[in-house]
């Protein structure tokens, strides 16, 4: 492994991704990292820069569908204790990256913190939440975000405030940044009616996820083009409850796209080539995956 010997005690190799993605289906990741401290990770980073392998940054997986024959490089997941803590100091909230976004809904709307009790449900973690400035109707975490500890894929830290960032629909300035840690600045209101407003929330947000059996998964396709509905943009398009192979549409949300056992990722790209073009057409916009592919 080269440089990388030196950090055998947290890197796996040949794992599949089956076993790290929502969708359960790939194949093997060349290299799985979860370094436990930050100045692990930035060492990991820097051998990997000098040995000329690729990093890519695995969140919970709930957005990653990888090739049949697996994917080359090596895939980092900050998933140690020492990046999925939650500390808050009224007004702000300071989270790891490792840390899932329902959690973080869960510990602001607890500690009478209002802004993001709106993400109960929303799958990923707090790092690639931010960089993709994720959104729903009732939250976004650009809004939000006071100030950012992010990494550079060559192991280089530093620490970015909230003039700093730009954000827009979906995207950020950060792309091309590991985020390690962010701090947001939300607004004091009262923790019973947060609570309450985050269960309606997630009651509403869960009735639209498919039961899953064993072996079966499921992710989000595209991104909703602003003001419109991607799931209502491929109904439209006819492809409600379209499969090829072992992937299928989701007959309660269309932008979720269901895999079965024996389901390959090819099936899935199939179906993507299939429906994107024509939802695109409806949309009058290039409907954008958010579905990202390694």
């Amino acid at each position: 492994m080269g440089k990388l010997d030196a950090f055998d005690e947290i890197i796996e190799q040949g794992v599949p991704t089956s076993e790290l993605t929502w969708l359960r289906i790939g194949g093997p990741i060349e290299y799985l990292a979860r370094p436990r401290s930050e100045a692990e990770a930035l060492a990991l980073l820097a051998a990997c820069r000098e040995d000329g392998i690729e990093v890519r940054v695995l969140g919970d997986g709930s957005n990653i569908l990888v090739s049949d024959v697996g994917a080359p490089g090596l895939a980092l997941q900050l998933c140690e204790p020492a990046f999925c803590g939650i500390e808050v100091s009224s007004p702000y909230v300071t989270a790891g990256a490792g840390a899932k976004l329902g959690r973080l809904a869960t510990a602001t709307a607890s500690a009478g913190l209002a802004g993001l009790e709106g993400l109960i449900g929303v799958p990923g973690t707090v790092g690639a939440g931010v960089v993709a400035n994720v959104s729903t109707s009732d939250a976004s975490l650009g809004q939000w975000l006071d100030s950012a500890r992010v990494a550079t894929y060559a192991g280089k830290a530093f620490d970015m405030s909230r003039d700093e960032f730009v954000f827009e629909y979906r995207s950020s300035n950060l792309e091309g940044l590991i985020v390690l840690s962010a701090r947001f600045r939300l607004e004091p209101d009262d923790a019973d009616a947060l609570t309450k407003r985050l269960q309606k929330i997630w009651i509403a947000r869960n009735q639209s996820m498919p039961e899953l059996n064993a072996g079966e998964g499921v992710a989000r396709l595209f991104k909703n083009p602003r003001g419109q509905s991607a799931s209502e943009l491929i109904v439209d398009s006819g492809f409600s409850g379209a499969n090829i192979g072992g992937a299928s549409v989701c007959e309660l949300d269309a932008n979720l796209i269901k895999t079965s056992v024996g389901c390959k990722s090819d099936h899935v790209k199939r179906l993507i080539q299939l429906i994107q073009p024509q939802a695109s057409e409806r949309a009058g916009v290039e409907l954008e995956r958010e579905l990202e592919i390694w």
